[in-house]
């Protein structure tokens, strides 16, 4: 090579440099951004306020609920639409729903059960899914008429406001090795739809599908995230940023609360954020209360900026729709007898 053509190659390999040293200062210039704007990023630190009980199981009617729990809400056309699981004194359980326009009647609120089977169903996620124009509810089903009897089903409507409008139950993904699968959740990316659910044994799962797949063409399911979990994974995409946030419920000290990881995509890999009893993303010890009415952060929806299958939250104002309990209740009475109700959680501010 001539001297000339080195110079002007020596050139273009500095001026390369000198592009990615800018973009990645840019890079780490917006990293710090986001990091002072949403504290908690960098350092997995959270503190919260809870409500009262907002929504208590409906007990002064003809078919009294022991508990209302499993929360999925979205809030669309000046309304609150509330979907949740709720359980009868006599081993029943199924989808309720209400819809209100400010919390402080969210109690006071019609309750409608959803008409979709008439065995074991619960643990509903609601999104609407832009490319088909209808709603979707998600959810697990026991069909005893069905192989496998337990799966990831869904409903789907195009008027959320009318709980007699959904669909009678079809089945998402049908795998007969899969018995203690549970709490299904989906999000979407520009490309696939992402399919997430734990299995009481420590495992997050994955699997995906194209979106003009959707609801079914899954792929095999892979491990998501592998630990000290247990149920209830939520994934939310932080809005204005490349960023994912998954929520799981653990059992510490016979107590639930909410742990938190962090991908750059929904495929991750997960980096813990906030994973332990002594830095939880959600727990009695960092949650303040006044009166003090539950003990047990446990299975909770984050409150989402939008209503599609992408489900932003805004990472500045995070604000959980959780299911609580108290040490008695909890301790005191059979799982089923629990008497679940629900609370908000809003993120405090750091102080400067």
């Amino acid at each position: 090579m001539s001297r000339s053509g080195m110079r002007i190659r020596g050139g273009v390999i500095r001026v390369v440099a000198f592009l990615a040293t800018l973009q990645a200062a840019a890079a780490g210039h917006l990293q710090s951004a986001e990091n002072a704007a949403v504290p908690w990023l960098a350092d997995g630190q959270f503190s919260w306020k809870a409500s009262a009980p907002l929504v208590s199981p409906a007990t002064k009617i003809s078919s009294p609920r022991v508990s209302i729990k499993d929360p999925t809400i979205v809030y669309h056309e000046g309304q609150w639409h509330l979907f949740c699981t709720v359980r009868f004194p006599v081993r029943e359980v199924g989808i309720e729903y209400l819809t209100f326009r400010d919390w402080k009647d969210a109690n006071l609120a019609e309750r409608h059960i959803l008409d979709l089977h008439n065995q074991y169903h619960c643990a509903p996620q609601v999104f609407y899914f832009r490319p088909h124009k209808r709603w979707y509810l998600i959810y697990q089903l026991a069909d005893d008429g069905h192989k496998p009897p337990f799966g990831p089903c869904f409903s789907t409507t195009e008027n959320i406001a009318n709980p007699k409008s959904w669909s009678k139950p079809q089945w998402m993904m049908e795998d007969e090795t899969r018995r203690k699968w549970l709490d299904f959740w989906v999000i979407c990316d520009a490309e696939r739809a992402h399919l997430f659910y734990t299995s009481l044994d420590g495992h997050m799962w994955h699997s995906a599908a194209k979106l003009s797949d959707f609801p079914h063409g899954w792929s095999e399911p892979t491990i998501a995230i592998q630990g000290d979990i247990f149920e209830a994974s939520h994934t939310y995409k932080l809005a204005g940023m490349e960023k994912y946030l998954t929520l799981i419920e653990a059992q510490g000290d016979r107590r639930r609360y909410y742990k938190a990881y962090l991908a750059d995509r929904l495929e991750g890999p997960w980096q813990p954020l906030a994973d332990t009893p002594e830095k939880p993303f959600a727990s009695f010890g960092n949650v303040k209360q006044d009166p003090q009415w539950t003990t047990n952060i446990s299975h909770g929806e984050l409150l989402r900026t939008g209503i599609d299958e992408q489900l932003e939250v805004d990472p500045a104002n995070l604000r959980l729709l959780f299911q609580g309990a108290s040490d008695d209740e909890y301790r005191g009475n059979k799982y089923g007898m629990i008497p679940w109700r629900l609370g908000i959680l809003d993120l405090l501010a750091r102080r400067k």
